[in-house]
């Protein structure tokens, strides 16, 4: 790259203290979006450096800048990471029709990156006409993830299976996808074998066994494959005959009788997988399926078994063969018991995720057990003290089990409570479960993420606002008595970026008290909160370079505002708000 030829100015004709060459290798070498930000803000030699030099981009907000401003500061794009509506509407807060079509991006990319490569798209919505839009206007696209999207069927997946000829990565988790059929997995052609990656998981639909095993056999290189409940034992066998290599599998449903002859070929299948560091899937195991894995579990680092409704007999008899995990994700069917096995048998955890088997209780009123409870928690705590990350969906906490959990673990820097229970106490005192979250504020220094719950007052968030100093991400949810509650968080978390808060009592003065931070925020979501419309035209009014977006609800008078979403943005308010979206 020469550098010189691409200053803007004359001014920039300048001399330099660093080399062009020594320039290229210090960016080469940053891979963090930060660092990369960070060096651009040097000088103008930096700046101009990193501007041509940097091939990814992360948009954590696609209505933060327009595509337009994108392809000017950043010339060499070849992978993009793109993330449309907020969080919450995984909980169905945010209406249909809300916005983050892909399709503006793609047509200006088409003209500007037509040497793009990869696409990963979150929460966002792209139709087959820009599935097809795309596949034919990148040639060397490689790699497409899409995850928690909407507005596509399985013909956009054939238009990529056809047109994409070195296509390494098809990635498609958790979305909204309409299902014509399993032919797409077809539209591969025969002399296609780029495939690295390839996910459909989450589909309903059968595919074309026979398309897949002979894309799995072309494929040499494909490390990962994720089918989904519709491969039987028997093909899964088949497929990994062809795939010793594989490094992440997510199995189909492993819910069916063996013959003896059978049961030898799948321990023989799964016993092939050397390189296997990440096991997914496990539908409706049963115990004689799960035997059969054991020998595949000696290098596993990641097993979700978040689609596996085991008990803790199961998991007990699982873990003793997989010493070697650093991330573990199951459903709250293995009970207490099993996460005590979890403590006893993953020394090396660092991630544990439970979550709840069905979040209504319709589990536990049918008989199924009692979901998992502070006992497990502090079960797991006691055996994986490089325990950092956890999401922990429970029926009932303590305040001492909480303190005695971070005490067994301060090194967390994401911990996310639910206790399922809207405003439920410690059940053991009856007290709010202020002393809980205020312990892992004070003890776990490193916190970047936490989500609370339970029955909380004011001084959980003073705790916050006076001990999270690198907290980046507070979700909140029937919690605090008053306004101070928030203002102590927004006053005393300098790093905050992400602020979600639903059914809470944060009004008016709440929100106004963040005029300081919300533009170094990347957003603030407020629902069923005290906040009226002219809390939030003021907020407009002395922040004009936010967007305060209000969405409507046809059943409020109009003088509170349902749903408030803060961001800041560069490219100004956006342009395809729908009618119930007031950008004030």
């Amino acid at each position: 790259m020469d550098l010189k030829r691409r200053r803007d100015s004359p001014e920039e004709e300048r001399f330099s203290p660093f080399p062009d060459e020594v320039l290229e290798s210090v960016l080469v070498s940053l891979k963090s979006k930060k660092d990369r930000s960070s060096v651009s803000l040097v000088c103008k030699d930096w700046y101009n450096a990193e501007r041509w030099s940097r091939t990814h981009v992360f948009i954590g907000n696609c209505y933060s800048v327009s595509p337009e401003i994108v392809v000017h500061r950043f010339p060499n794009i070849r992978s993009v990471t793109l993330k449309g509506k907020p969080r919450f509407s995984d909980f169905n807060l945010v209406p249909p029709n809300w916005g983050a079509d892909i399709h503006p991006w793609l047509v200006v990319f088409a003209s500007s990156y037509p040497f793009l490569e990869e696409l990963r798209l979150k929460r966002m919505v792209i139709s087959d006409e820009s599935l097809e839009f795309l596949a034919q206007s990148f040639p060397n696209f490689r790699a497409l993830s899409l995850v928690s999207c909407e507005g596509f069927s399985t013909d956009g997946l054939a238009a990529v299976a056809t047109h994409c000829k070195n296509l390494t990565e098809l990635d498609i988790q958790e979305n909204g996808i309409d299902e014509l059929g399993g032919t797409w997995l077809s539209c591969f052609p025969e002399n296609f074998t780029s495939l690295e990656v390839l996910n459909f998981a989450n589909m309903q639909s059968d595919v074309s066994f026979d398309a897949l095993e002979k894309l799995v056999a072309r494929c040499k290189s494909l490390k990962v494959l994720k089918v989904n409940k519709n491969v039987t034992l028997e093909q899964l066998q088949c497929v990994l005959v062809r795939a010793p290599q594989l490094t992440h599998l997510g199995t189909g449903s492993l819910l069916q009788d063996l013959t003896g002859q059978q049961y030898v070929q799948l321990e023989k299948a799964f016993s092939s997988l050397k390189k296997l560091h990440t096991l997914s899937g496990l539908w409706d195991a049963n115990f004689l399926c799960l035997h059969a894995l054991y020998r595949a579990c000696t290098n596993l680092t990641f097993l979700n078994l978040s689609d596996a409704a085991l008990r803790s007999a199961e998991l007990s008899q699982l873990l003793p063969n997989c010493r070697n995990l650093r991330r573990l994700w199951v459903i709250d069917t293995v009970e207490d018991k099993g996460l005590e096995a979890v403590g006893s048998s993953c020394q090396l955890l660092e991630e544990l995720r439970v979550f709840p088997a069905d979040p209504y209780d319709q589990y536990v009123a049918l008989g199924g057990g009692r979901g998992v409870t502070e006992a497990g928690f502090i079960a797991v705590s006691r055996g994986c003290r490089s325990l950092c990350y956890v999401l922990y969906f429970c029926r009932q906490m303590s305040n001492l089990a909480v303190a005695t959990v971070v005490q067994n673990c301060p090194g967390f820097t994401h911990f996310r409570l639910c206790i399922m229970n809207p405003c439920q106490p410690d059940y053991l005192t009856n007290e709010p479960m202020d002393e809980a979250f205020g312990a892992v504020v004070k003890t776990c220094t490193k916190l970047q993420r936490l989500a609370v719950s339970g029955l909380l007052t004011d001084l959980t968030f003073e705790y916050i606002g006076k001990y999270a100093k690198n907290l980046e991400t507070l979700s909140v949810a029937f919690a605090g008595s008053s306004d101070r509650g928030m203002q102590c968080v927004l006053e005393g978390c300098p790093k905050l970026r992400k602020l979600e808060i639903r059914d809470s009592p944060f009004g008016n003065t709440a929100l106004l008290s963040g005029l300081e931070r919300y533009e170094s925020m990347r957003s603030l979501w407020m629902s069923a909160c005290n906040v009226t419309m002219n809390g939030c035209r003021r907020l407009a009014k002395e922040m004009p370079r936010l967007n305060v977006e209000v969405i409507k609800d046809e059943e409020n008078d109009g003088s509170y505002a349902e749903k408030v979403y803060v961001y800041r943005s560069v490219a100004g308010p956006r342009r395809d708000a729908p009618p119930f979206v007031l950008t004030l």
